[in-house]
């Protein structure tokens, strides 16, 4: 019996057996909740329908509960979580397993006597049934492999950010400090205005008013737009390869192919 539910549960291969039917049900449950999230935030339909969105929230809750219960059960079924305890508990701490926590836990907060403060808080955690399809799809699985090949150079990429971001704000700090001590008035408050110039984004709340500032100010702008462009281009780059590769594969290997192309 444990063996025939691990195999429902894992990702179909073939459209029509018992697991092909699961996923299905589940990607389809996924989206009803987005939509019912995304229609519960229009006050009116939530007044109207506020039974009926309790109710489905119910519904949806008990089958994501025995789904993450019998996972919870079935994993030490796959060789790396083969112990029966410590791979169970190193299974909860997955990424997948902790999104299908997270998606069913603000039910039951308030059960557990947690304050309601902090549940309005946690409200949010819903959203992470949405992630919850990342199980389905082979684009996040794509995604998945080439962040985990470009990791390094990604975070390379944020130091780089980090540390330019904390010159810019130092230097902007002690050009417009005293021109404008209310908008810079310490390097964490000139920070701000060193995201925002950064980003491209200039939102024009702060900004450098003298001579030097604003030649400042223009030199980290044009910096900031090839800044943010590397990992755009280590991501493309990422996914080249990683395209490529899968091609090579199928090439090489007709069994391979075959399995791409289910």
């Amino acid at each position: 019996m444990k063996r025939k539910i691990y195999k429902i549960l894992a990702i179909s291969k073939h459209s029509g057996d018992p697991s092909w039917y699961f996923d299905i049900f589940i990607i389809s449950l996924i989206f009803l909740n987005i939509a019912a999230i995304i229609l519960e935030s229009v006050a009116p339909l939530k007044h109207k329908y506020q039974e009926q969105f309790f109710l489905f929230e119910v519904f949806s809750v008990v089958i994501f509960t025995v789904e993450y219960l019998l996972r919870l059960w079935t994993a030490n079924l796959e060789p790396k979580f083969s112990q029966p305890i410590v791979g169970r508990i190193k299974f909860a701490f997955s990424p997948l397993a902790m999104i299908d926590l997270l998606a069913i836990l603000p039910f039951f907060l308030p059960f557990l006597g947690v304050d309601l403060r902090l549940l309005r808080m946690l409200r949010m955690f819903r959203i992470f049934r949405l992630f919850k399809i990342a199980r389905y799809l082979k684009a996040l699985k794509l995604m998945k492999r080439v962040l985990d090949k470009k990791k390094e150079e990604l975070m390379i990429s944020l130091i780089f950010t980090i540390f330019l971001l904390l010159m810019a704000s130092t230097l902007m700090y002690y050009i417009e400090n005293e021109a404008q001590p209310e908008n810079f008035s310490s390097i964490p408050e000139t920070m701000w205005w060193g995201i925002a110039t950064l980003t491209t984004v200039g939102y024009g709340d702060i900004y450098p008013i003298t001579g030097y500032g604003q030649f400042l100010g223009g030199v980290i702008a044009i910096i900031g737009i090839g800044l943010f462009a590397l990992p755009t281009g280590i991501l493309a780059a990422g996914f080249s390869e990683e395209i490529s590769s899968g091609e090579r594969k199928a090439e090489s290997c007709p069994t391979c192919a075959q399995q791409l192309k289910k």
